[in-house]
């Protein structure tokens, strides 16, 4: 129960920060930041104040979640992410892609 409330919690705080209803979410890897610069009417939300979130400890990842527009697609991407072996327990690891599904995203590149 306590990981749905976190979910949720999440959501709702990144709902009321951006400005767009994503449609598409994009979770970035090693060699893929440079795509985040290519966002249109973009809004960028550190990891670090989005509640339950993990701080990426992994050099090139920035730890920032952006909604915008992608190619005439309204995006989530999460420019940077954080891995099993920075030990994280999966439950943490696999909340922003559950806070995508909150937020109503069905589709995940």
């Amino acid at each position: 129960m306590e990981h749905l409330e976190h979910i949720r919690e999440a959501a709702d705080y990144i709902s009321k920060k951006i400005n767009c209803k994503p449609e598409l979410g994009i979770v970035l890897g090693t060699g893929l930041g440079n795509i985040a610069e290519q966002i249109q009417n973009s809004v960028v939300l550190d990891y670090d104040e989005i509640p339950h979130f993990a701080k990426s400890t992994v050099k090139f990842h920035s730890g920032k979640l952006i909604c915008g527009e992608l190619e005439n697609k309204s995006v989530l991407v999460m420019q940077g992410r954080f891995h099993f072996y920075e030990g994280y327990p999966m439950r943490q690891i696999t909340l922003p892609v559950r806070v995508m599904f909150e937020l109503g995203i069905r589709t995940l590149v």
